[in-house]
């Protein structure tokens, strides 16, 4: 079986280095739209047509799934990837809520939400989440966190500075929806910032988790094949996925 992962920037190799460890997929065809991240600031038309370019990319691989790993994707032109495309489309949002509500039982917990502009005021997360009850939610839009990321700054002064900007005044979270795929890459240093005992939720689990209930994987690759792409730098692109899946 063979999929494609569709993300913005980097960010979608945390979806990447979790499809790799579980051994799901002969191979991953990924593609980072480099040239334009970030798409948290877009709007709705932009993003869809983005994503419907993307898919055009796609076309050409024989694939058999496609993984929009962008969550601001996944929010605003999931249902368009559907239904112009020759084979499944699956977002990462879905799978991030479901993770979260078998994580955490407590209706009652402090929820926050991080992500872009745009996937926090899509609601996308909140609203699935207060109709399942969950009644202690924050989102709050953490759009800087995209670019450090694709700096490679995950940790240090600036990326401590800008946590501190977002999550000074805000009340200690049982649990954090990492509502972009970037956000992976700078776990360690969220869970510093709070604590240990703040539960972090992510795409990457949180996607194998949905596939593994959705599609019947009969077959372990031990040696996936995957082939790296962007619309600019792809050098770069590469350099991450060294460093964080250790290629």
């Amino acid at each position: 079986m063979k999929v494609g992962v569709f993300d913005s920037g980097v960010g979608g190799l945390t979806v990447v280095k979790s499809l790799l460890e579980h051994q799901l997929f002969e191979e991953i065809i990924y593609f980072g739209d480099t040239a334009r991240v970030p798409y948290g600031i877009k709007d709705k038309n932009t993003i869809t047509r983005y994503s419907l370019e993307a898919l055009e990319f796609f076309k050409n691989f024989d694939i058999d799934l496609l993984i929009t790993a962008c969550n601001t994707v996944s929010a605003y032109a999931l249902e368009e990837l559907k239904e112009a495309a020759p084979f499944d489309v699956v977002g990462v949002v879905e799978p991030g809520i479901l993770a979260l509500e078998n994580t955490i039982e407590d209706k009652n917990a402090n929820i926050l939400i991080i992500g872009t502009n745009a996937t926090i005021n899509s609601k996308a997360y909140e609203n699935p989440l207060l109709s399942n009850k969950y009644s202690h939610i924050t989102a709050k839009a953490t759009g800087l966190f995209v670019p450090i990321v694709e700096e490679g700054l995950y940790s240090g002064s600036v990326l401590e500075s800008t946590m501190t900007h977002y999550f000074k005044d805000l009340d200690h979270p049982d649990a954090v929806i990492l509502g972009c795929t970037h956000f992976p890459l700078i776990s360690d240093a969220i869970s510093k910032y709070f604590d240990d005992n703040t539960q972090l939720i992510h795409s990457g689990e949180a996607i194998v988790e949905y596939l593994e209930n959705h599609y019947d994987f009969t077959k372990k690759f031990e040696n996936t094949e995957l082939k790296l792409f962007a619309s600019e730098n792809p050098e770069a692109l590469r350099t991450v996925a060294k460093k964080w899946l250790q290629i």
